[in-house]
C-alpha cells in the first residue's frame, strides 16, 4: 500500500492500515520522542500518545508539506506539552551572551552517549536545545511554544550547550542512567 492509499485508510479507521503507518513510521518518531524525553520508557508513552492524536486527526492532514513533518510536530507537542505547564520550564535569568562551541576533533563520542547527554540536560534546557539545535525552530517559535520569552530560550540554549560542553570534555554523564535504545 502506498503512503496516500494509507492515510485514506487511517482516516476510515481502518485497523489494517493504522498498524501498517504506524510499523512504517515508529522508528523515525521514537527516535523524535527520545530527543525531546528523558527516557526510553518516556518516549514510549509520548509516542503512545502522539499516535493516538495522528489517528484521531489524520482526517485534518491537508496534504500540503510532508506527511512525516507533520507526524513529528505532533510527536514534538506531544512532548513539550508535558512539560509546559510544569515548573520544569520556569524561567531561568543569564545575562550571557558568548557562545559556547566545542571543537569537533576535540570530542569522539557515538550518538547514544550524545543523546544520553541530551536527555539529562533540565527540562527547560533539553526543550529549547532540541528545538533549535535539532529541529531548527527559531526563537520566537520556541517562546511560543514554550510560553518563554525569546531572551529566555536564547539563555536556556546557552545553558544547555555550557553544560553538554562540560559534561563532553569530561565525558561523563551526570548520573548513572541506564537507557535501552541502541542495544
Amino acid at each position: 500500500m502506498n503512503l496516500d492509499q494509507l492515510i485514506k485508510g487511517c482516516i476510515k479507521q481502518n485497523r489494517k492500515s493504522q498498524e501498517e503507518l504506524y510499523n512504517l513510521y515508529y522508528k523515525i518518531l521514537f527516535v523524535t520522542s527520545l530527543k525531546y524525553c528523558t527516557n526510553d520508557s518516556e518516549a514510549e508513552d509520548n509516542l503512545h500518545d502522539a499516535f493516538i492524536e495522528i489517528f484521531t486527526n489524520i482526517k485534518n492532514y491537508k496534504g500540503s508539506g510532508s506527511f512525516e513533518g507533520w507526524m513529528k510536530r505532533i510527536t514534538i507537542n506531544k512532548a513539550i506539552s508535558r512539560y509546559r505547564d510544569s515548573s520544569f520550564l520556569a524561567p531561568i535569568k543569564d545575562d550571557i551572551s558568548q557562545d559556547v562551541f566545542v571543537e569537533e576533533n576535540e570530542i569522539d563520542l557515538s550518538l547514544d552517549y550524545m543523546l544520553l547527554l541530551i536527555q539529562e540536560l533540565p527540562h527547560q534546557y533539553r526543550l529549547v536545545f532540541n528545538l533549535y539545535e535539532l529541529d531548527e525552530y527559531s526563537h520566537k517559535e520556541i517562546a511560543i511554544m514554550l510560553s518563554i520569552s525569546e531572551s529566555t530560550s536564547k539563555s536556556n540554549l546557552h545553558r544547555a550547550k555550557i553544560i553538554l560542553k562540560e559534561k563532553i570534555t569530561s565525558k561523563k554523564p551526570f548520573h548513572n542512567h541506564k537507557s535501552n535504545h541502541g542495544k
